[in-house]
């Protein structure tokens, strides 16, 4: 027989072998079943995960103070740079002290003035007091002795918080730090005028770190979130730290009018983190059925996921899936090492975990060493 269509020839020969394989040829023996596959071996399972609103937050200092000066003089000193360490007390700069040095004068004299005016007042006092006695003086005359008396008391406690005040100002020629931490900005040259609430310097703590976010106020609603409350948070610039748990601190008691959101400030529990660092955190609205699967249990090919599954007759089948990482931990599992399959399991099958390729069609899947402990919910 003449075959015309050579398209025709590998399926025509596959029938030949197989009818003759059918009628007990002895050339043609069954293939043997592939060799079988050794697998640590899990459950996919269905479990509520949380169901989270992912928010963008910035790194902050716990502390941060501009500092400034409160008399107008000429800077004449300055004692830091940007990026110093200072300790709480620490001379900053220093300011011209003339200016102040004069109202401290000035203060003094007008004191002195004051203590002389009430000598004299109590001394008249005391003598129109005497008159009265005598019925030399009216009850007029002591009235006003002692209404000038009063009156001089009141000058001098004036004038004693006039120099008071000018001996604080005096003080202030000289700008010391007040906490512990580092110079984060340095908006002063000697030459230049102090003036009130001018910032000279900003100065932000080093120990204890916060992460500032602005929270929809939909979100805030949905998730009840209070003051204390525990948030998973994550700093982009740190990948090794992981995802972990910081407590709200502080927080708006309502929304910004302009962004409606709510600003939300939470205590890091580490340390060294530079202000300004990029964060995230996510914020648990309300809980969601998922498969959950360990992460080494999906294996890249061809430009899909796939998940190798045992079925009931104990041999491997391939199934395409959807994955994405999930960020809370499954009974202790760091983030990361278990994954959300969105499509292709539905709960309940056994997968292999750490395979390095995938095993060839219908081989058996053993299990190797002992099971790995079954995931049961998500925390």
């Amino acid at each position: 027989m003449k075959i015309r269509n050579p398209l025709l020839a590998p399926s025509l020969a596959l029938a030949l072998v197989l009818a003759t394989a059918g009628c007990g040829g002895e050339g043609v023996h069954p293939a043997a079943d592939p060799e079988p596959v050794r697998a640590r071996l899990a459950e996919a399972v269905r479990a509520e995960l949380p169901l989270t609103v992912e928010v963008s937050g910035t790194v902050t200092a716990e502390r941060v103070a501009a500092v400034a000066a409160r008399i107008s003089a000429a800077v004449t000193a300055v004692h830091v740079q940007a990026g110093d360490r200072v300790a709480a007390g620490r001379l900053l700069l220093e300011i011209d002290p003339e200016p102040a040095a004069g109202h401290t004068a000035q203060a003094r004299g007008a004191l002195l003035q004051a203590e002389a005016a009430l000598a004299l007042a109590r001394r008249n006092h005391e003598r129109y007091r005497a008159l009265a006695e005598a019925d030399a003086a009216s009850e007029l005359e002591v009235d006003l002795a002692r209404t000038q008396l009063e009156q001089a008391e009141g000058a001098v406690e004036q004038a004693e918080g006039a120099l008071a005040a000018a001996g604080a100002l005096a003080a202030d020629a000289r700008v010391v730090a007040p906490f512990a931490g580092r110079v984060t900005r340095r908006m002063v040259e000697v030459g230049d005028l102090a003036a009130p609430g001018r910032p000279l310097l900003t100065i932000e703590s080093e120990g204890g770190r916060r992460l500032a976010l602005a929270v929809p106020e939909s979100v805030v609603a949905a998730a009840g979130l209070d003051l204390g409350d525990a948030v998973a948070v994550a700093i982009d610039s740190r990948p090794g730290l992981g995802v972990l748990s910081a407590e709200v601190v502080e927080m708006a008691p309502g929304p910004d009018p302009t962004s409606h959101a709510v600003d939300v400030e939470v205590a890091l529990p580490v340390e060294g983190l530079p202000a300004g660092a990029a964060g995230r955190a996510w914020i648990v609205t309300g809980r969601r059925s998922a498969v959950v699967v360990p992460a080494a249990a999906v294996l890249r090919h061809g430009g899909l996921d796939l998940v190798v599954v045992r079925g009931d007759d104990g041999r491997a089948s391939t199934r395409a899936v959807t994955v994405t990482a999930i960020r809370t931990a499954v009974h202790g599992a760091a983030p990361g090492e278990t994954v959300e399959v969105l499509s292709g399991l539905d709960g309940g099958e056994t997968v292999a975990v750490g395979l390095g390729a995938l095993p060839p069609a219908g081989a058996r899947l053993e299990e190797a060493l002992l099971k790995e402990a079954r995931l049961e919910e998500v925390q």
